[in-house]
Order: structure tokens, then C-alpha cells, then sequence
């Protein structure tokens, strides 16, 4: 399909070639230019939605890595930031979604004074057997965890279950900031990978 048959803006149609040369010649440039010109007008849109940077960020990656791998379903029909910025909104919502049953689950949240806050959230099942499944697929998590390897399984240790920040883990390990958020973001494959491979 040739760009002039749509109706794109001239940086929709440029977008268009970049998605072209990303899927026919496997250009990482073409992505990272794709990643370049909307990163920064997502994570301001994704930190409006969750009013948290490190989760913004979180959500950031997630929203491109979901992008490129579904590149081959974009048409032209319609901008490639509308595309992207539609994926990066639902799977937002169910972060949202999630997180807000996983408060009503877990520890209160600390309000400005600094303390302790219940949220009266209803989780669809707030009983019991909940927690006992919770604690389970945690115990799951950390077994297919234990599969990565070393380098991995420390970053996603800190950064999931001892909650520390990207700053923190960044000063931790001595590493920039977004070599741990590219680090992260190939640690969160693999363990889909794995997950996937449990599945079968």
C-alpha cells in the first residue's frame, strides 16, 4: 500500500515508512526512531494515568515492546501514534485494574502524613481462598524466576519483590538508568517466555 493513498499528516506518513523499513529490513534504527519521537509524549500521557514515574516508565517499555511485536497488524488507515497510543492506554487500564485489587489485598497505602491508609477497594473475591491462591502464584513467580540467569534474576528480585526503584537499583548496581530499564524489560520477556513454555 503506498503512503499517498492515505490520508496521513506528513510525520504520520513518515511514521508509515519508518513501520515499513522496522518490518521488511528488521532496522533497529527504524525503531529506536519510532521509540524516540513518541517516548516522551507517552510516559507524560502514562504518568497523567497512574501518577507514578517508575510505573510510567514500567509502562512506557511495555506499551513499545507490545507495539513492535504486533507492528505486522498496524495499517495506515489511521497515524502510528494513535495505534500506539491506544495499546499503550488499554494496557494501562489493566495495570490499573490489577493494582487496584492487589491494594485491596495487600498492605494499606500510606496517605501525605506518611500513615497508614486502608483503601476499601473490593476485590472481586476478598476471601480466604484468595489469599492462600495469591500466596501461591507468588511461590510460582519465584521458581520461574530462580530459571533466569543470575544477572536477571537479581534485577527482577529487586526490582519486583524488594520494590526498590530504578534509581536505587541503577546506584545498587552501578549501571545507567536505562541500561536497567532495557535489562528489566528483556528479564520481563523471558519470564513470559518461561510462563508460556509452563503453560504447554
Amino acid at each position: 500500500m503506498e503512503v499517498g493513498d492515505n490520508n496521513l499528516s506528513s510525520k504520520g506518513a513518515y511514521d508509515y515508512i519508518l513501520v515499513q523499513l522496522a518490518l521488511s529490513k528488521g532496522d533497529q534504527k527504524a525503531y529506536a526512531e519510532l521509540m524516540g519521537r513518541y517516548r516522551e509524549s507517552l510516559y507524560f500521557m502514562l504518568l497523567k494515568m497512574v501518577n507514578n514515574k517508575d510505573d510510567a516508565d514500567d509502562l512506557t517499555i511495555e506499551a513499545f515492546g507490545k507495539a513492535f511485536k504486533s507492528l505486522h497488524q498496524y495499517t495506515p488507515n489511521f497515524a502510528f501514534s494513535t495505534w500506539l497510543f491506544k495499546i499503550a492506554t488499554n494496557n494501562c487500564i489493566d495495570f490499573m485494574r490489577k493494582k487496584r485489587v492487589n491494594y485491596s489485598l495487600d498492605k494499606p497505602m500510606d496517605n501525605e502524613e506518611g500513615t497508614g491508609m486502608s483503601i476499601n477497594i473490593k476485590a472481586d473475591d476478598p476471601d480466604p481462598e484468595q489469599h492462600i491462591i495469591k500466596k501461591e502464584k507468588v511461590k510460582m513467580m519465584r521458581e520461574v524466576v530462580d530459571k533466569l540467569k543470575p544477572h536477571y534474576k537479581q534485577l527482577v528480585e529487586m526490582r519486583y519483590f524488594e520494590e526498590l526503584s530504578y534509581e536505587e537499583i541503577s546506584k545498587i548496581l552501578n549501571l545507567p538508568i536505562g541500561t536497567v530499564k532495557a535489562q528489566l524489560f528483556r528479564a520481563r520477556e523471558l519470564l513470559q517466555h518461561i510462563l508460556m513454555k509452563m503453560d504447554h
